[in-house]
């Protein structure tokens, strides 16, 4: 049976470079609170479109605290930006977890509008 977490998180960094026509490559830092309390570091794949929506793809790797345990794990993401909010899904790369998060399982989602706090569920299990 899984468990759910849910926090919020605030981008402490953005650094973003096109790299061909159309895509861009961002690195990411931003700081969990709530249930899921860390910083996270994540880099993105971005293609954005003329109307500037764009989809993106991306991994991020979350050090911090989970349900009372502590270590580090990484997520895979993916999601779309629709000019005023970025949504995509989680999903734990299997055997990534570190320390007391070493077994991790779980998908979740994440939320962030602009100019708004940005939101994200995890529902997480342990081999």
């Amino acid at each position: 049976m899984s468990t759910q977490a849910t926090g919020t998180f605030k981008i402490d960094a953005w650094d973003e470079q096109p790299y061909a026509d159309k895509l861009t490559r961002a690195q990411v830092k931003a700081t969990y609170s709530g249930d899921i309390e860390g910083q996270g570091e994540t880099e993105w794949l971005m293609c954005y479109r003329e109307d500037k929506t764009a989809d993106f793809v991306g991994l991020q790797r979350f050090v911090g605290r989970l349900g009372g345990r502590s270590g580090s794990f990484v997520m895979q993401t993916q999601g779309s930006f629709d000019g005023t909010e970025a949504k995509g899904s989680l999903d734990v790369v299997e055997r990534s977890g570190t320390e007391e998060l070493a077994g991790i399982t779980g998908t979740g989602a994440f939320a962030a509008p602009l100019g708004s706090t940005a939101s994200v569920e995890l529902d997480y299990d342990f081999e």
